[in-house]
């Protein structure tokens, strides 16, 4: 195989964002053969901004091409899993954004499921979900590649050599995602979001944190190091009564039964911790950020904001439609943009890894197994809020 070909279903934000980070593989490596989406109008206007050369409104045309080798599941949560066994049976590898799956609740009467449904049930009915996602992919023998930038960010895989050449033991790990709020209407409702800020933000940290644990496992024993137990707080902050009384919002309102805020902490089998902070009440741009704390050594992560860059302007229009900082309120003052948001981020390096685990026949840096763990962790998280207590991984 000389180059592999795409097909991607989706048209909006997370298509646009992998295929910009697909540019420089495309003619190369690669070749995007075609978008679809259930709105005609978004897949013309995708494919005519990319230079796609076909798109359709039935994405079942994609699963029925012989020239397409992967697709590229860019849609909502909420049809992640469906569409993927679709696409292994049909014997596509697989590019799947974050999260796997969740629990939706559509078979359900009630209007707020987060409110309405117990998250035992939850975690075991999403777990489900992931294991039949698992099972079509083992069955077909095609790739599943789970896009969790994080794994592929440049700052992360230089903390990997460094905590490999330190040879110190990962003790303590702490790390956040957070904004002011998504601007999606489904993000509100935990029907169509599957969850809050855990859900949306946290899989960021809790994927890097899992991986990382695995990656020190393999290192030193040839096995993975792995997590225990989940302990458990979400909130909504934009419901505090002097938050409500606020007339001019700065932050996303309007959750239903979804938090805005969560934090856990994961125990892992070396009795190594980690705590992860997910919110949507962040001002200021959005926050990556991790810090590792070895035996040995102390490592700060600063994806955003980083002062590689520090710009400043006394008034926002000055920098005009230059974009500086994803989630930024103002470009006035001092703000600190990435020269390259989508590499330092690992989107680039995580396409590229995706493409040549295809080309090469090999697996990709972040699969299935993460994809399922992360599933597994941010719903034990779920469950530990609620009950308010420590739950035990299988």
């Amino acid at each position: 195989m000389e180059r592999v070909r795409i097909g991607i279903i989706g048209s909006q934000f997370a298509a646009r964002l992998h295929i910009a980070s697909l540019a420089k593989l495309r003619g190369v490596k690669t070749d995007i053969v075609a978008v679809a989406s259930a709105n005609i109008d978004h897949a013309a206007a995708c494919a005519g901004t990319f230079g796609i050369p076909e798109y359709c409104d039935d994405y079942r045309r994609l699963l029925d091409r012989k020239d397409i080798d992967i697709i590229d599941l860019c849609i909502p949560t909420d049809l992640h899993a469906d569409f993927c066994i679709e696409a292994a049976r049909a014997g596509k590898h697989i590019i799947c954004e974050k999260p796997l799956t969740g629990y939706f609740g559509k078979d359900r009467p009630e209007e707020l499921v987060g409110l309405a449904v117990g998250k035992e049930l939850m975690l075991k009915d999403s777990l489900a979900v992931c294991d039949r996602v698992v099972k079509a992919v083992e069955e077909s023998g095609v790739k599943f590649m789970y896009a969790e930038n994080w794994i592929y960010a440049p700052p992360l895989v230089k903390l990997k050599r460094l905590i490999k050449a330190s040879g110190g033991a990962v003790m303590d790990i702490r790390a956040e995602q957070s904004h002011s709020g998504s601007v999606a209407p489904y993000s509100r409702r935990w029907k169509t979001s599957g969850g809050g800020a855990l859900m949306r933000l946290g899989a960021h940290p809790v994927g890097g944190v899992l991986h990382l644990k695995h990656y020190e496992g393999m290192i030193k024993n040839n096995k993975p190091i792995r997590a225990k137990s989940i302990t458990a707080e979400v909130g909504q902050h934009a419901k505090m009564e002097a938050v409500l009384k606020e007339q001019k919002k700065y932050l996303v309102s309007g959750w239903e039964d979804v938090e805005d805020w969560g934090v856990m902490v994961i125990t892992f089998e070396d009795r190594s911790t980690a705590t992860l902070l997910a919110s949507d009440g962040v001002l200021g741009g959005v926050r990556n950020t991790m810090s590792v704390y070895l035996s040995n050594a102390v490592i700060h992560v600063n994806m955003n904001p980083s002062n590689v860059l520090e710009v400043y302007a006394p008034e926002p229009h000055i920098f005009r439609d230059e974009y500086l900082v994803e989630k930024l309120e103002t470009k006035a003052g001092w703000n600190f943009p990435s020269p390259d948001d989508d590499w330092v981020r690992g989107y680039t390096p995580e396409m590229e890894d995706f493409v040549d685990a295809v080309l090469t026949d090999r697996e990709p840096v972040s699969g299935i197994g993460l994809a399922r763990d992360v599933v597994e962790t941010i719903y034990a998280a779920y469950l530990s809020a609620e009950q308010g207590r420590r739950v035990e991984l299988r």
